[in-house]
């Protein structure tokens, strides 16, 4: 029996036993959808359309894969892997949902782990806790918790465990981003001196995410007070007046070091979402830290959700990762 065959048999035992049985669910309140955000971009863009979940004939699609669980709360991913099997094991990616810390769906990033597993790669979307749940720092929890489950999961679904990326869109881009350059820090891995599986990435994508909540211009959007509260101060509880310590914490740019994964910045059109690249690169550079910076031009934010911007961030990704893991064997 191959791998691929192996898969599937696990896949149907699952669901035969009863381990797949909490599904996604559409919470009303939740809007942040392509189909909403294809509303509101369409009277500027008349030539977009929503990217395509059909899962093709070369992609396996294995959905509601329980990855965590809190008491009877269960975390759950959908996997893609390319049917083709591989000579050797592939590299893995967690693809981490957008909508401001407190809405969003795993499915919204379908179109672009379909994308990466026509590559060749393994691609996770994941659920995780979001602020009207669990506030920040828990979504980092969950992440890292994903991370993990993939590298415990490699042999299993052929991915090589040295070749892990994770990535992230909007709020799941500064999560993604945050769970990347946090290693070795138990605040945002409580599983760490219980697991003998790290949840340390070789690579991080940020996907028009902040990098930093302290700066004055994120403050701007990010702490509103119009908003009571912002979508930042849902997520940590308070404003930057009363939470400072948690705002300055969440961003990635405290955390650069000489042992910072290279990070790809993949950015819109709209410089407010990717606030912080710039000034943490600028940290990267001198200690040798790779980088990359690229922009989809004359986008909108949410540009990943939507054709024709898709398939050119999914080719910038593959390229991004080919380059950053050809010594990680």
């Amino acid at each position: 029996m191959n791998l691929i065959d192996r898969i599937i048999f696990v896949a149907c035992l699952m669901s035969l036993v009863g381990c797949q049985t909490i599904t996604q669910v559409n919470d009303p309140s939740n809007t942040y959808t392509p189909e909403t955000t294809y509303q509101k971009l369409v009277g500027d863009y008349p030539f977009i359309g929503i990217a395509s979940s059909s899962v093709p004939e070369s992609v396996m699609e294995i959905k509601n894969i329980t990855y965590q669980r809190y008491g009877k709360r269960a975390l759950q991913l959908d996997l893609y892997l390319p049917k083709r099997p591989a000579a050797s094991s592939v590299s893995g990616i967690v693809l981490v949902h957008g909508g401001g810390w407190r809405s969003g769906y795993r499915t919204n990033f379908t179109p672009m782990a379909i994308g990466l597993a026509e590559r060749g790669y393994v691609a996770a979307t994941i659920t995780y806790r979001l602020s009207d749940e669990v506030q920040y720092p828990a979504a980092i929890h969950d992440v890292k918790a994903a991370i993990r489950w993939l590298r415990k999961n490699s042999k299993k679904y052929g991915v090589n465990p040295n070749q892990i990326a994770v990535a992230g869109g909007s709020a799941g881009g500064q999560i993604a981003s945050l769970a990347g350059v946090t290693k070795g820090l138990e605040k945002f891995d409580p599983q760490m001196k219980r697991s003998a599986v790290s949840s340390d990435v070789q690579a991080i994508i940020n996907i028009d995410g902040l990098s930093d909540f302290t700066s004055e211009a994120a403050r701007f959007y990010e702490d509103d007070p119009r908003k009571n509260p912002s979508a930042a101060g849902a997520w940590f509880g308070g404003r930057y007046a009363e939470k400072q310590d948690l705002w300055r914490e969440a961003s990635p740019i405290f955390y650069v070091d000489k042992d910072t994964p290279p990070i790809l910045f993949l950015i819109s059109a709209q410089p407010r979402f990717s606030l912080g690249h710039k000034e943490m690169i600028e940290k990267m550079r001198p200690m040798g830290v790779p980088y990359q910076v690229s922009q989809i031009p004359d986008s909108p934010h949410s540009f990943w959700l939507f054709d024709p911007w898709l398939k050119p961030s999914v080719v910038i990704i593959h390229e991004f990762l080919l380059q950053q893991f050809s010594w990680t064997k």
